[in-house]
């Protein structure tokens, strides 16, 4: 069997989606499995709708997750690598043109209104389509027997004659898809479930060209959560686009690794797994055949748990990347190791990166809001205002050198009113922080230091 050669063919006419980054991953990670080639090949034909920026945001988009491509376009826009290009269909235009003669040569396509027409061979009879309300030519042909790898056995019947050439001149999706696919000798082809109605056109014209058709491989739609609605994922829906998650500063991993089980499952019940492990389990016969579901809660919990998994030097990384592009520079400005303290008692508590920003914000500024229904709530119970003036007095002599030694000093304190640890808690973190969420309060005192901490207390008292 020839070594596998697969392509992800996108266009460039609008944001990077995250259908199209799961049909490039499966066709990424079969090359992978197999040892084979992936191709990047670009469908930028229409000139109306095509974009430099969307080109280049592909580009960008599967370079941050990580899928790398050994022959098209190179990532920077310049230039190529591969021996089978052109790679973008706007410069393969001779080609086209090539094979358009080999069909009018064989007898296989003719011109007609303008426009070029591709040739079933069969006999012909006429019949009323009530669809189209006329009378259409049909041709007696079997129909075309897809060997699926996904699907199974599929049989579609195409009997007409089909447009390969428009009358304005310009060649169909169907033509220079073949054209390419068998320029670049592609093996198999992997690609979404609503391409599976092409294929038998695509099979005819391969058949037409007396070239045997590569294996196809039509993977399961991406449907919408069930809070989105019904049916196929658009580019529209929250959670779509490939660049929310870049901005959000997600992992590419994570988000790799939970675009890869929506249709595909390993044989187990793992869920999270490095990429390793991913190209070496990933076949195509795993690939379900139902459709997937979108589940933005589930890639959350991905994302939060491979944050955990962080060592911390490059979450303190990750951290820094995020800041330094907020207006508010006042993070990016702490001292490193302040700075890095406060990162690691923040990556166990957060989901993505992007909450850093509101979940740390009062260890960079004394000026920060104090939620108001959180003050109503603490405030109402017990007797809050006296427990902050009794931390006031007792914080000069606590040992503030630890987390335990300030949690003895407070537990300490608790016992003399004969009260406990807790009743003094949440006034505290109130006082230090505005809210009710966040580190230990013992971390939050300790980090903050006793001037800061006094201040903030009295403030409140």
């Amino acid at each position: 069997m020839s070594p596998v050669r697969v392509r992800f063919a996108p266009s460039p006419t609008g944001f990077f989606h995250i259908g199209s980054a799961r049909t490039a991953l499966f066709n990424w990670l079969y090359a992978r499995h197999t040892g084979g080639t992936f191709i990047l090949r670009i469908e930028d034909t229409d000139q109306a709708r095509n974009s430099e920026q969307f080109l280049q945001l592909i580009y960008d988009s599967m370079t941050w997750l990580g899928m790398d491509w050994d022959e098209g376009p190179n990532a920077n826009g310049v230039g190529e690598r591969g021996g089978f290009g052109p790679y973008r269909q706007s410069q393969r235009g001779a080609i086209y043109q090539q094979y358009k003669q080999k069909l009018l040569d064989f007898g296989r396509a003719y011109e007609k209104d303008g426009a070029v027409w591709f040739k079933m061979l069969g006999e012909r009879y006429s019949i009323f389509d009530d669809h189209r309300k006329k009378e259409v030519e049909k041709v007696k042909i079997a129909p075309v027997v897809i060997e699926d790898q996904i699907r199974g056995k599929v049989e579609r019947q195409e009997d007409e004659d089909f447009v390969i050439f428009r009358s304005d001149g310009n060649p169909v999706f169907h033509f220079v898809n073949v054209v390419d696919d068998i320029e670049m000798k592609i093996t198999h082809v992997i690609r979404g479930e609503d391409h599976l109605s092409n294929t038998s056109k695509h099979v005819r014209l391969y058949e037409g060209f007396g070239v045997a058709a590569p294996m196809f491989a039509h993977i399961p739609l991406i449907l919408k959560s069930p809070e989105m609605g019904t049916g196929k994922m658009s580019k529209r829906d929250k959670g779509a686009l490939i660049e929310e998650y870049q901005q959000r500063h997600f992992l590419p991993e994570a988000l790799v690794n939970y675009i890869a089980l929506l249709g595909w499952n390993p044989g187990d019940d793992r869920e999270k797994m490095p990429i390793t492990d991913i190209v070496k389990l990933f076949d195509l016969p795993g690939v379900n055949q139902s459709n997937a579901k979108f589940d933005g809660k589930k890639l959350n919990h991905m994302n939060m748990v491979y944050l955990l998994e962080q060592p911390a030097d490059r979450f303190v990384a990750l951290a820094k990347e995020y800041f330094a592009k907020q207006p508010n520079g006042a993070a990016i400005m702490a001292n490193e190791a302040y700075f890095r303290e406060i990162m690691l008692l923040a990556q166990p508590k957060i989901k993505s990166v992007d909450e850093l920003g509101a979940y740390t914000v009062y260890f960079f500024t004394d000026d920060f809001l104090i939620d108001a229904k959180v003050k109503e709530k603490v405030m109402a119970k017990g007797d809050p205002k006296a427990r902050l003036a009794e931390l006031i007095a007792a914080i000069p002599v606590i040992d503030f050198s630890s987390d335990a030694t300030i949690e003895a000093g407070i537990k300490t304190l608790a016992e003399s009113k004969a009260l406990g640890f807790g009743d003094y808690q949440a006034v505290a973190r109130l006082a230090a922080t505005g809210t009710n969420a966040g580190p230990s309060i013992t971390a939050i005192f300790r980090v903050l230091g006793k001037d800061r901490v006094l201040v903030r207390l009295g403030q409140l008292c």
